[in-house]
């Protein structure tokens, strides 16, 4: 049988690298972008990769135009939300701009959730709908306090995911707020621990064996929870 991914913000990074290992497990990915991305476009040879481009997850027209575009799509067997944005986040909260503080918080938190609210009917029973978030977002493992528009994005998401499940009682997928370790990407930084392919490969196969649960879960790539 076919299983089938959408994954929203698939340009590079680990979006990039979540495609590629979907593939590899014989999935159909279709995959967003805002601008046109010569890697993602390089995976596209098999003819199991679908390329949305012009998707950003703040505007709303954009969301709703690629709802009627992927609607003769067979229902996702998971719903992918890796978009995110760290903007000056190593200036505290209380020393930035609001609107950038704002923006932020509209990107990591808000959008995500109003993305599954828009596409949770295009979920196949037994589906699941992810929302990449971080161990940052922790509020018990905030020890040092850095990044903390960062983190309280995170945190923000991951409260609303919470509730987003409570207001969807009865339904027939699961939600997992997803960790993807510290990966070397352009977020990540150089120094990170993990490189692109062995966190993809890590929550793929964690995202394969959660299929058919439901509730709201906060997991890193290897399965392990983590504490709220």
């Amino acid at each position: 049988m076919t299983r089938r991914v959408l994954i929203v913000g698939a340009s590079r990074g680990l979006g990039l690298g979540l495609t590629a290992r979907f593939l590899a497990r014989d999935w159909d990915v279709t995959a967003t972008v805002r601008q046109p991305s010569a890697p993602l476009a390089d995976l596209a040879t098999g003819g199991r990769l679908r390329i949305e481009a012009g998707i950003d997850i703040d505007d709303d027209a954009a969301v709703a135009d690629l709802r009627a575009r992927i609607a003769e799509v067979p229902d996702f067997d998971i719903v992918f939300v890796v978009a995110g944005v760290a903007t000056q986040a190593g200036t505290p909260a209380a020393l930035l701009p609001r609107e950038v503080v704002g923006a932020v918080f509209q990107t990591n938190a808000v959008s995500p959730i109003r993305f599954a609210e828009a596409f949770h009917r295009r979920v196949a029973p037994g589906g699941l709908i992810v929302l990449m978030t971080s161990k940052l977002g922790s509020v018990s493992l905030n020890r040092g306090g850095g990044w903390s528009s960062y983190r309280a994005s995170k945190a923000a998401l991951n409260t609303l995911a919470r509730s987003f499940v409570g207001q969807h009682k009865g339904a027939d997928w699961g939600v997992v707020l997803m960790h993807p370790g510290w990966v070397r990407t352009d977020l990540g930084g150089h120094r990170a621990t993990l490189d692109v392919e062995t966190s993809a490969r890590g929550m793929v196969g964690v995202l394969e064996s959660r299929l058919g649960q439901r509730g709201c879960v906060y997991l890193d790539y290897t399965g392990e929870t983590v504490p709220w």
